[in-house]
């Protein structure tokens, strides 16, 4: 299985539930940005550590000016990254994004989806993050999509440690209370329909 994200956390924050409910899938984590973080870089690989996955760090320009990627430029890393073509299933970003907004998840959700539609990837199903925030009205909160799971109160906790204990976010932080405890993801199991989504905005 693999997880295809922008940032560090983006993996613990929209699918840590999901893998941890999953401990004998063997799941390798793609993240774009951030290699070079000295502080962010070792804390994605302990918490692949405690998520029970591998993974592997790119580094792609996330800088506060956040100028747009070329399309092939965000698809050649993710090509480079993975360490296979052939996946059971693929989790990434909405083209949406989760929130108002981030340039990264969009390019992420956009690159992952052309790639699956021009065969340079290959799955079975692809699922992206279900989630909005009514344009910043409130916190991030999981949409009734396709797939929709409510954690249990043990996995919650172990994906609410993993965001202040691993990544360090302090309990009053975004990051900390966006936390979400229900986790949900739309899925394709053809490219083609996850194209035409893309081409209609990410919009269901």
């Amino acid at each position: 299985m693999a997880v295809i994200v922008a940032h560090p956390d983006d993996e613990t924050l929209w699918a840590g539930g999901t893998m941890l409910r999953h401990p004998s899938w063997q799941w390798f984590v793609v993240c774009l940005c951030r290699a070079s973080d000295s502080d962010r870089g070792p804390k994605f690989f302990r918490a692949l550590k405690e998520l029970g996955a591998q993974g592997v760090m790119g580094d792609l320009d996330d800088g506060p000016g956040q100028q747009p990627l070329a399309n092939e430029q965000v698809e050649a890393a993710i090509v480079e990254m993975l360490p296979q073509s052939r996946f059971d299933l693929i989790y990434t970003h909405n083209p949406t994004g989760e929130y108002t907004r981030h340039l990264r998840h969009e390019e992420a959700s956009r690159a992952v989806i052309r790639l699956w539609s021009s065969g340079k990837i290959l799955a079975k199903e692809l699922r992206t993050f279900a989630y909005q925030d009514g344009n910043k009205s409130y916190y991030p909160l999981a949409e009734p999509a396709d797939v929709a799971v409510n954690l249990s109160s043990k996995i919650w906790k172990q994906k609410y440690e993993l965001m202040t204990k691993i990544y360090g976010y302090g309990p009053d932080s975004w990051e900390a209370l966006t936390t979400p405890k229900s986790e949900s993801f739309w899925k394709f199991s053809k490219a083609a329909p996850a194209m035409r989504w893309l081409d209609n905005g990410g919009k269901k």
